[in-house]
């Protein structure tokens, strides 16, 4: 359970700007987590969350830049073999230059989305099965970001 709303925490903060204890407890408690504001606090604190400045120039709660280079590292790596993203209920399709699949699909089980129960990889094309519609919907986004921020840099798509 904890791991899970870890997981949550990380998705809620990459997806929106929360600004205060209480609004990310409201988050939370929207997905279905029973959490007090301590229990928030202390989930902060195990992930190092920090605050920086939004694009709107209010603070935000961030991971901390360790874990933000990280993940572009990671995600430089899979944008780059990656063609397309889609998904139907709680499977997540994704498509690769031929030869790239299997690579590919170790590297998204190795992002360790709570979300995910595994991937199945053949030669050009991933299946990903989500543990239900929402999460393979919130996998499909997370993996369409992951393109997005790569063709940003002009190394990408």
């Amino acid at each position: 359970m904890r791991k899970n709303r870890l997981a949550k925490i990380v998705d809620i903060i990459t997806e929106h700007d929360v600004e205060t204890q209480d609004e990310l407890l409201e988050y939370l408690r929207a997905e279905g987590f029973d959490v007090t504001q301590a229990t928030v606090s202390r989930d902060i604190r195990e992930l190092k969350l920090i605050k920086g400045n939004s694009e709107y120039g209010t603070y935000r709660y961030m991971l901390p830049k360790s874990m933000r280079d990280e993940q572009l590292h990671i995600s430089s790596a899979l944008a780059e073999a990656i063609i397309r993203v889609d998904y139907s209920q709680n499977i997540v399709v994704l498509h690769t230059f031929a030869g790239m699949a299997q690579a590919v699909a170790i590297e998204v089980d190795r992002l360790g989305l709570s979300q995910l129960l595994g991937c199945v990889a053949g030669d050009d094309t991933i299946i990903a099965v989500a543990r239900d519609n929402d999460s393979a919907a919130a996998i499909s986004n997370q993996l369409k970001e992951l393109i997005r921020v790569r063709a940003k840099s002009g190394d990408g798509l």
